[in-house]
């Protein structure tokens, strides 16, 4: 029998030619959990926004594996020691990083299972490949913990200046066409070494990782909080939760096994067993649109109109301002929808709510971005620079808004 060749070359529209490094590596990706990603989206429902936003987390994760094997070859060849298993082990990590993202990424973080992260999941996932692996992504999952001794390791998958946000950032800029978050991702690697073990930007990098802050809060601004998408993943929140109160009510609803499993069951990180990961891997976009699908139909006014709102891109107006909006206001909404519809006030508010988004593009104290000065002193970021607007990053800004029913004519 033919040996099959596993070192395959991969074509991506960001960086070009991808290798996969080693047999493992490439075994992992054709697992079914992880080829499961080519079913997630990487950005929700941002596509009602941004048209190409149609990347998936199969992507994603692929480039940030790319970025991990030059972040090894640069901080090599400053001599920082990195074993080929220590190697292996940071790709398999960041590979899998999210492997644990549910249908639509974040949009459905808390909808589908209860109180459980989708970083809990992605472990959860990891140690289950690990047994079939004969524990060959053990290392990988320590340092995924933050558990193995070398820090800066683990800094390099989760950290402010982290391959997984170089790769995010620079993809969703290229998918959405925004160019405001276009970072440089190989100079910022290039400038990266490691000094006590802490990871930190030589002195040269200071305005590449400017330029990446500022990126980051416009792309939060501009894509990831735009007001379509949020009234979108809101939309798509409040279908899942009216759905899973129409069968807590021995309502029958048509959706596929795995989404009936979730919809009927209560899991949260008590009862979230080796069983409801291996359903829960059967979950993916498809599921949730070819519900709604059929829910677009439904004899219920709330499911209906809810899903209906999602398919045709018929969705709720929303304003959003620095501050509260007054239970008056959203009172009068809640009303107006009831009267116009004849329903009930609970009814009526799967329509009408409010909500606050938070933007800081830079968190302070909680592992730092230091630049390193040719003196060797190690400073943070937003002491070592010279940009007032980077101060301001640093704080978080907090805005309000209300969604509620177009007027009809």
């Amino acid at each position: 029998m033919k040996k099959r060749n596993k070192l395959k070359i991969l074509n991506d529209p960001i960086y070009g030619f991808i290798t996969i490094p080693n047999e493992l590596i490439f075994d992992l990706i054709e697992h079914k959990y992880f080829q499961r990603l080519r079913r997630i989206s990487q950005m929700g429902l941002s596509y009602l926004v941004y048209p190409g936003a149609h990347h998936t987390r199969f992507h994603h994760a692929l480039g940030c594996m790319y970025l991990m094997q030059n972040a090894v070859r640069v901080l090599r060849f400053k001599g920082v020691a990195i074993s080929s298993g220590e190697e292996e082990a940071l790709c398999i990590a960041i590979l899998l990083h999210d492997i644990g993202h549910g249908p639509f990424s974040h949009a459905m973080e808390h909808s589908i299972v209860n109180e459980v992260n989708h970083e809990t999941i992605s472990l959860m996932f990891m140690e289950e490949i690990n047994k079939e692996f004969n524990g060959s992504l053990t290392l990988a999952i320590q340092i995924f913990r933050g558990e193995y001794h070398r820090n800066f390791l683990h800094q390099l998958i989760s950290g402010q200046l982290d391959m997984d946000r170089l790769d995010y950032l620079k993809r969703d800029s290229f998918y959405t066409g925004v160019a405001e978050g276009n970072i440089n991702s190989e100079r910022l690697i290039t400038m990266l070494t490691v000094v006590d073990d802490e990871l930190v930007v030589e002195e040269k990098g200071i305005y590449s990782v400017e330029k990446f802050l500022l990126a980051r809060r416009l792309m939060y601004w501009q894509v990831y909080l735009h007001k379509t998408s949020l009234v979108a993943e809101n939309l798509l929140i409040r279908v899942l939760k009216r759905a899973k109160e129409l069968v807590e009510q021995g309502i029958r609803l048509n959706c596929s096994k795995a989404l009936s499993f979730f919809l009927e069951n209560k899991i949260t990180a008590d009862n979230f067993t080796t069983e409801v990961l291996e359903t829960f891997s059967k979950l993916d976009d498809y599921d949730i649109m070819a519900g709604m699908k059929e829910w677009a139909t439904s004899d219920d006014f709330v499911l209906r109109n809810l899903s209906s709102m999602i398919i045709n891109r018929d969705l709720l107006k929303i304003k959003i301002k620095k501050k509260a909006f007054g239970v008056d206001k959203m009172q009068k909404h809640i009303q107006d929808f009831k009267y116009y519809n004849k329903i009930s006030e609970e009814e009526a508010c799967y329509f009408v709510f409010t909500g606050t988004i938070s933007n800081q593009a830079y968190h302070q104290n909680r592992q730092n971005i230091n630049i390193l000065y040719k003196s060797r002193k190690i400073v943070d970021i937003v002491r070592a620079t010279d940009q007032f607007n980077l101060k301001a990053l640093s704080k978080p800004v907090t805005k309000y808004f209300i969604c509620y029913p177009k007027h009809k004519d």
